[in-house]
C-alpha cells in the first residue's frame, strides 16, 4: 500500500489538464506509441469535437522510481463549472491532486472554485505553472498568483508543458515524494467507495470503486450498504487503458466490478460497497448528493417513443450521476420527463447524448430554476414546472434562489461585466483585484437569471476574457409572476415561465417577436399573446397564406371575383377552428437566445 498514489487534476477549463494527462501516460508507457492519440481519456466523440472533458476518466500507470515500483491511480477531471459535481466525486476518491494553471491565462474562477474542494478533503496540493513554452506566458506573475493563492513557497510550483513534455518526469517523482500512500486497514471488513459507473450492453452495469478498507475477491458475494441490494463479485479488476481483471483488488486499491446488474437505480454513486460475510459497521461520509440547479423538460418527438425515451435517460443517468429526472406530461408535447441539470452546458450536452447515443430526437422546453411558494393558508409548495405554481390569490410569497457568483476578468471590462450584472438583479459584494490588470468581484444574484443568456453575453462582452464560477447561497423572496404564452388564444405549457415583474413586459415582448419569426405560415391567422394572469402585455400576428382566387377572373363583373373571395373567407374561418399550429423545436430554444 505504501507504493500505491492516487491523484486527480484540475484546473479551469481549457488548461491543459487531459494533454498533461497524455503526457504522463506516455512517459509511464502505460500506453504505447502506436495508441498514442490526442485527449487519448477523453473517448466521447462530443468531448473530442469539443475539446472539453465532460466526463472523469480513471487509469492505473506504472512508474519505477529509485528502483521501486509505484502505482499511479490517475484521474482526469473535466474543468466547465456545469461538471463540477463529476470533479467532487473525483476528489473524493484521492489522496492529493495536480493543481495546473495556465501560464498564459494566469489563476481563473474554477482554479480556485475546484482548489477549494479539494482542500476541504485535505488532499495534498501540487501547483503546476503549465503551457510555459507559450511565447504569451508569464510565470513570474502566474507564479505570484499562485503564491497568494495557496501559501505556498515559489520553489514548490512545478513548470510544465503538456505539449512538449517539458518538465512532465518530474512532476511523476513529486506526485511520489509529495502524495501522501492511501492509508487504511488491509484486514478490517471491506470499506469500498462507488465513484462512478457505466453502461455496457453484453456485460450489464459496470461499477467504479476505491477502497478504503479489507480486500475484495473475486467471486464473492457483495452487498451494497445504502441499498442493501447483494450481487456475486463475478469479474473484478483494476482500470488500466482497458479494464483488467485481477483476483484480487487491496486496500488503497482503485478497480472495477461487473456483478450482472442490469438496473439502473440498483447503483447509486457515493454508496459504500462491503461484503455478505463481513460487512463494514456503517458506510463512508463525507459524500454529498447532486443538487440541480436547472430544470427543463425532455419530450420524445413522437409520444410513441415514450417507453424508449425512459428506457434512454437510465441507461445515461449511469454514466452520468448528475442528471435527475422524474416523469410529467405536458398538454402542448404528451408525456416527457421532468430533468434537472447543472447548467446549460449540461444540460445541451445530455441533448447531444441522447440523440447521438440512443438515436432518441427529444424537444427540451424553456429551462427554469425551482422555486418556492408560500401559500395564504401556510402551505409551501416546490416549484419546479411554471404549471405547477398555485393560484396567485393564494399565494402570500414566492422565494427564489441566489447565487454567489465569482468572476475574474481583466480590469478593462470591469465595466460592461458590472452593468451585467446588475441588468440580472445582481449586486455587488466585493472587488478585488488580484494584480494591477485582473481584478475579481463577487455578486449576488438569482440562478434564474444566469440559467438564459448570460455566460455568453458575460464572454462576449469581455472578449473571452471573463471566467465565471458560482454556487448557491440559499433563497430569498421575490416579486414574481407567471408568464404565459397564448397561440390562437391557447396557452402553451411548454413556453410558461416564471419571471421578475420588472423583466416581464420587455420578455414578453421580445418572446412574441421571436415566435413571430420561427413559426411557419399557416392557411389561418395565428395570434401570439404573452399573458400575466388574464392580462395580455404583447401580441404579434402571424399572417395567413393567401392563394390569389381571383387570378383566373379577367375583367368581367366585381359580383364575381367578390363571390370567390368571400368563399375563400368562409373557408379560413372553418379552417381556423379546426387548424392546429406546429411548433418547431427551435421556437423553443429560441426563448434562450433572446438577445442574438
Amino acid at each position: 500500500m505504501k507504493n500505491i498514489r492516487n491523484f486527480c487534476i484540475i484546473a479551469h477549463i481549457d488548461h491543459g489538464k487531459s494533454t498533461l494527462a497524455d503526457r504522463l501516460l506516455e512517459y509511464t508507457n502505460t500506453i504505447s506509441k502506436r495508441e498514442m492519440q490526442d485527449q487519448v481519456l477523453d473517448d466521447m466523440d462530443l468531448e473530442k469535437e469539443r475539446g472539453i472533458t465532460i466526463k472523469s476518466h480513471a487509469i492505473q500507470m506504472d512508474y519505477v522510481y529509485k528502483g521501486e515500483k509505484y502505482i499511479l491511480n490517475l484521474i482526469d477531471t473535466p474543468g466547465h463549472v456545469d461538471f463540477s459535481y463529476e470533479v467532487s466525486r473525483s476528489i473524493a476518491a484521492c489522496e492529493g491532486a495536480l493543481l495546473i494553471v495556465d501560464a498564459a491565462q494566469g489563476i481563473q474562477a474554477q482554479t480556485i472554485s475546484n482548489l477549494y474542494l479539494a482542500l476541504e478533503h485535505n488532499l495534498k496540493i501540487i501547483p503546476i505553472l503549465n503551457k510555459i513554452d507559450l511565447p504569451s506566458a508569464e510565470p513570474e506573475m502566474v507564479k505570484d498568483q499562485i503564491v497568494d493563492l495557496l501559501g505556498c513557497d515559489r520553489e514548490e510550483i512545478m513548470s510544465a508543458s503538456g505539449k512538449t513534455g517539458l518538465g512532465v518526469h518530474e512532476i511523476l517523482e513529486e506526485i511520489v515524494n509529495r502524495i501522501p500512500p492511501p492509508s487504511g486497514d488491509e484486514n478490517a471488513p471491506l470499506q469500498a467507495l462507488i465513484f462512478d459507473s457505466v453502461f455496457n450492453s453484453f456485460r450489464g452495469i459496470i461499477a467504479y470503486f476505491r477502497i478504503y478498507n479489507g480486500k475484495i475477491k473475486k467471486g464473492e458475494k457483495v452487498k451494497f450498504f445504502n441499498t442493501g441490494m447483494e450481487y456475486n463479485a463475478d469479474e473484478i479488476g483494476v482500470l488500466r487503458l482497458k479494464p483488467e481483471p485481477r483476483d484480487t483488488v487491496y486496500t488503497g486499491d482503485v478497480g472495477y466490478i461487473i456483478s450482472g446488474i442490469k438496473e439502473a437505480k440498483e447503483v447509486k454513486v457515493g454508496d459504500t460497497l462491503t461484503t455478505v460475510a463481513n460487512p463494514c459497521p456503517e458506510g463512508i461520509h463525507g459524500f454529498e448528493e447532486v443538487k440541480p440547479m436547472v430544470f427543463a423538460g425532455i419530450y420524445p418527438v413522437d409520444t410513441e417513443d415514450f417507453e424508449e425515451l425512459r428506457y434512454s435517460m437510465e441507461k445515461l443517468q449511469l454514466n452520468d450521476a448528475s442528471l435527475t429526472w422524474e416523469p410529467e406530461s405536458s398538454l402542448a408535447l404528451g408525456f416527457g420527463f421532468r430533468c434537472g441539470f447543472l447548467g446549460m452546458l449540461h444540460m445541451e450536452i445530455v441533448q447531444e447524448r441522447l440523440e447521438r447515443e440512443f438515436k432518441m430526437t427529444v424537444i427540451t422546453t424553456v429551462p427554469n430554476v425551482s422555486y418556492t411558494a408560500y401559500q395564504t393558508n401556510g402551505d409551501i409548495v416546490k416549484v419546479n414546472n411554471p404549471s405547477d405554481l398555485p393560484d396567485p390569490a393564494r399565494i402570500d410569497y414566492i422565494e427564489e434562489p441566489y447565487i454567489k457568483a465569482n468572476i475574474i476578468t481583466k480590469s478593462d471590462f470591469i465595466g460592461p461585466v458590472m452593468s451585467l450584472c446588475i441588468e440580472k438583479r445582481g449586486i455587488i459584494v466585493t472587488q478585488n483585484y488580484l494584480t494591477a490588470d485582473r481584478v475579481e468581484l463577487v455578486f449576488e444574484m438569482p440562478l434564474g437569471e444566469v440559467v438564459f443568456d448570460f455566460f455568453d453575453r458575460l464572454k462576449s462582452i469581455s472578449k473571452g476574457y471573463a471566467s465565471f464560477d458560482y454556487h448557491p447561497i440559499g433563497m430569498r423572496e421575490s416579486d414574481l409572476v407567471k408568464l404565459d404564452i397564448l397561440l390562437k388564444g391557447e396557452p402553451v405549457d411548454a413556453l410558461s415561465c416564471l419571471i421578475h415583474r420588472s423583466n416581464s413586459y420587455q420578455f414578453g415582448k421580445k418572446i412574441c417577436e421571436k415566435l413571430k419569426e420561427l413559426i411557419p405560415k399557416q392557411q389561418f391567422e395565428i395570434p401570439i399573446q404573452a399573458a400575466i394572469g388574464a392580462k395580455i402585455i404583447s401580441r404579434e400576428t402571424i399572417s395567413a397564406i393567401r392563394k390569389d382566387v381571383t387570378a383566373k377572373c379577367y375583367g368581367g363583373d366585381i359580383s364575381r371575383k367578390r363571390k370567390l373571395l368571400e368563399k375563400q373567407k368562409e373557408g379560413k374561418k372553418r379552417m381556423k377552428s379546426v387548424g392546429n399550429v406546429e411548433i418547431p423545436q427551435s421556437a423553443f430554444m429560441a426563448v434562450l437566445k433572446l438577445n442574438d
